[in-house]
């Protein structure tokens, strides 16, 4: 029998869900998610997740079922997505789909990761915290003088990569750049991937609606209770740490003098949209350099 997993990609808010589950319908597939953050069971708004009809419309997994508190990494969703893909192979489904936008999430489970050490919860503390008092340019200075070549080749506008890589350089002795692969495992069924995009003016359009439809849906209340865990590595993610923030000047924790603080819910939005703009585009430039996609204008 011909096993085939059609990977759905491309960047946020291109329309992913909607095309992903009609295709998986097409096909009697569920949805499988390869999205770092919709995991999570206790971020909702700000991660986009599929609403309950899309949810009703297909099976969907990987969705909301992990805790912002598990310590969750590529390299176990790359156990846990195979072990699933292959009983659904073996309970006769011929295609399945996956759909997310997460580079790491898909490159595991089409190639297969190194034997990276897992954190040590005491380094990983450490880390964060440096991360939320000094910025991410401390931990940046770090990689640069472990592994010069992380520092030029991964994507040093994210904090948790930049931290990562920082954390396996100090528990490894080694750099992080020599976990590469020298080859893909392989497989035992294809791999089709299918990236999404749109002209770029109208991808910025659906952007910029679907933060304010988050606001409406509630965004400040979900991250306002998340509050006490706003240093856990899962909420370093845009649209929260701008909410972050904006509800540190609103409860008068950031000081007055403070030049980057975000003062309104206006600057909090508009911080959010061009955050989540520059995302897109990193993400595009991810998928750009994998020739195996097949790309479908919408």
């Amino acid at each position: 029998m011909r096993r085939r997993l059609v990977i759905v990609v491309g960047p946020t808010a291109v329309g992913k869900t909607d095309w992903s589950i009609d295709l998986a319908l097409r096909h009697g597939s569920p949805v499988i998610s390869c999205d770092s953050r919709q995991i999570y069971k206790e971020m909702t708004v700000g991660t986009a997740v599929p609403d309950a009809s899309q949810l009703a419309a297909v099976k969907h997994y990987f969705i909301q079922d992990h805790s912002i508190h598990q310590y969750y990494t590529a390299g176990k969703y790359e156990i846990e997505a195979l072990a699933l893909i292959h009983k659904l192979f073996d309970e006769g489904h011929e295609t399945l789909v996956m759909a997310g936008g997460s580079g790491f999430y898909v490159d595991a489970v089409c190639n297969g990761l190194d034997d990276i050490p897992d954190a040590d919860p005491v380094l990983r503390a450490d880390l964060t915290r440096r991360l939320a008092e000094e910025g991410v340019e401390s931990l940046r200075a770090d990689l640069k003088r472990l592994d010069p070549e992380a520092w030029r080749t991964i994507d040093i506008a994210n904090p948790q990569r930049v931290l990562r890589a920082v954390e396996v350089c100090l528990l490894s002795g080694r750099p992080f750049s020599s976990f590469k692969l020298s080859a893909p495992k392989q497989r035992d069924f294809e791999i089709e991937k299918i990236g999404l995009t749109r002209p770029r003016a109208e991808l910025y359009d659906r952007i910029d609606r679907r933060v304010l439809q988050m606001l409406d849906d509630g965004l400040v209340e979900e991250v306002r209770g998340l509050l006490p865990d706003r240093n856990l590595p899962a909420l370093q993610t845009v649209g929260y740490k701008e909410i972050f923030a904006y509800l540190d000047v609103l409860d008068g924790r950031a000081p007055a003098s403070d030049p980057f603080a975000i003062r309104t819910l206006d600057d909090a939005v508009r911080a959010i949209q061009t955050n989540t703009r520059h995302y897109a585009k990193r993400q595009l430039t991810w998928w750009r350099r994998d020739p195996s996609i097949r790309w479908v204008e919408l």
